[in-house]
């Protein structure tokens, strides 16, 4: 593990994103350019608290319905890669906008980790989903893996991407590393706030760095969707609840099968914190991209979602195979874009 002061990666300069292979933002297929979302956008009552969501797609044979948890800053939005192709595959797919974030209210009690995964229980619960899958990023695989852990009997499978909650944990007690992340996402936050930013890639690079290993390969109305639904005012009191929330004694009651997806080059979450969440969760294996940062769903979406479809599809075995992963992740290049799936 990899100290506290330690830089979890360094920014990639521009005229490296040359190098980073045929896949690195390439838009998926289906295209969620080609629908009209409004149809699809809703709301929901929790405790006195309207709490919007997108809900696409339909299940067939069965197939569990899939639910989705942005992380911090973020909204619904950030699976626009993801959501036609896991409708595709004949599921229900329901991208949540977390209290305090997106369209969704702030709400009633403190925002915590603990009542993000009470939020989305309570939003399983009202849609009638029964038992799903849930994939989170960032502070959403935080929420995802707290969820699992309060209601085992609810999840199904479990995707971890970037996920906060291990070293995110030694922010309090190391207060430089901690001002030099909250700093930065500050400014973060206040710049992509300016739609100024999406259409431009040299901004797009000084702006989302952090975020992204080559965001001005990343396509301008992608992170133009982003950039409109940042700036809500969960965003500090999230933080806050991220920072001091201690899980990782009880990660080892995940009894679900999990698969753990990282960037390699992840600036704000390290790669460390992979390997520890396939050591102590029991059923769990984890892909490694490389050459890409902390959102591989927007970064390498049609290799990301190759390896999320694998994975699902073996809700009746096991585990899918060392084989099959490495097929997936080098769907869309010749280069190996993700290393190896450990096991």
């Amino acid at each position: 593990m990899t100290s506290a002061l330690t830089p979890a990666a360094r920014p990639a300069p521009p005229w490296a994103a040359r190098r980073a292979g045929d896949d690195y933002g390439t838009p998926a297929a289906p295209d969620w350019r080609e629908t009209d979302w409004s149809p699809y956008v809703k709301s929901v009552d929790i405790d006195g608290r309207r709490v919007n969501y997108c809900d696409y797609g339909s299940a067939r044979d069965g197939a569990r319905p899939v639910v989705l948890v942005h992380g911090l800053a973020a909204c619904w939005q950030c699976w626009l890669e993801q959501i036609p192709r896991l409708a595709a595959e004949g599921r229900r797919v329901i991208a949540v906008d977390l209290p305090g974030f997106g369209a969704s209210e702030m709400p009633r009690e403190d925002i915590s980790i603990e009542g993000y995964g009470r939020a989305v229980e309570s939003l399983c619960d009202e849609l009638d989903l029964g038992q799903v899958v849930v994939v989170g990023h960032s502070m959403g695989g935080f929420v995802a893996a707290e969820f699992a852990i309060q209601y085992p009997e609810r999840v199904e499978r479990l995707v971890l991407q970037a996920a906060a909650g291990i070293s995110t944990n030694h922010l309090r007690r190391s207060p430089l590393m901690a001002g030099a992340r909250i700093v930065a996402g500050l400014g973060t936050r206040a710049a992509a706030s300016s739609r100024f930013v999406a259409p431009r890639p040299r901004l797009r690079w000084l702006v989302l760095q952090t975020v992204m290993r080559h965001p001005g390969r990343v396509p301008a109305d992608l992170v133009y969707e982003l950039v409109a639904h940042t700036g809500r005012e969960g965003f500090l009191p999230a933080l806050d609840g991220i920072v001091s929330y201690d899980f990782r004694e009880r990660l080892s009651q995940i009894r679900c099968p999990t698969l753990v997806v990282w960037g390699c080059e992840d600036m704000l979450v390290p790669r460390q914190d992979a390997d520890e969440y396939e050591r102590v969760i029991p059923d769990a294996r984890k892909v490694m991209f490389e050459d890409t940062g902390h959102s591989p769903m927007m970064e390498r979406p049609q290799t990301f979602n190759d390896c999320l479809v694998q994975f699902l599809s073996d809700e009746r075995e096991e585990q899918p195979s060392e084989t099959s992963l490495e097929e997936a992740k080098r769907a869309g290049g010749e280069e190996p874009l993700g290393a190896g799936a450990s096991a």
